[in-house]
């Protein structure tokens, strides 16, 4: 129905689409924030963004309320988007200062400042590659720790220390195996068995 009614005006389907201008018509949005770990209501906030940029300045001005009703969040809501935004790198915000008519200055909307894609997916790389490193580095000590535990040979019982293990106390504190299982519930109880008996004395 709808394709013969598009041919008897001499109207082709796809001439619905063509004659839309993609500079005037249509926002961008970089391919890359899809591969930048964002949640949705940060890419929603994002495209609105970048809709209501000014393309020679790549500058906005919007208040949460507004973003807010356009995307449907609450002013709340949008403000933590914005942030999960400016911690990705992909906007910069600006504080923006108003004069009333009687002389009073007042906050105005934030001014926001749609950064290069390309920091974004820099630093996110970044960040990519400092928590490999650190998960390497932890890796590497935990083996470290494993070799030397067992090395460690379990204390007999009547050499077992009488004070909880502690990191201070060097590789054998950290080898929880070592002492057997249950010395630190056994140690607390003496404690309190200890008291008791001061107590009752």
């Amino acid at each position: 129905m709808g394709g013969r009614t598009h041919r008897r005006y001499g109207v082709k389907k796809y001439d619905l689409y063509s004659k839309r201008d993609p500079a005037k018509n249509f926002s961008p949005l970089p391919n890359e924030v899809f591969y930048l770990d964002l949640s949705y209501g940060a890419i929603a906030i994002y495209g609105y963004l970048m809709h209501i940029e000014d393309r020679k300045t790549f500058q906005s001005y919007a208040s949460y309320n507004t973003i807010g009703r356009a995307v449907k969040m609450s002013a709340n809501t949008v403000r933590k988007y914005v942030l999960e935004l400016e911690d990705k790198h992909l906007i910069r915000t600006e504080s923006t200062t108003v004069v009333t008519r009687d002389g009073r200055k007042r906050n105005g909307t934030l001014r926001y400042h749609i950064r290069p894609i390309r920091e974004a997916v820099d630093h996110y790389h970044e960040r990519q590659l400092s928590q490999l490193e650190l998960d390497t580095e932890r890796q590497k000590a935990q083996a470290r720790l494993s070799r030397l535990c067992a090395t460690q040979e379990p204390l007999p019982t009547t050499e077992r220390p009488t004070t909880p293990p502690t990191a201070e106390r060097g590789v054998s504190g950290l080898c929880g195996p070592m002492y057997g299982t249950g010395d630190l519930s056994d140690f607390q109880n003496g404690q309190v068995n200890r008291g008791v008996e001061k107590s009752a004395g």
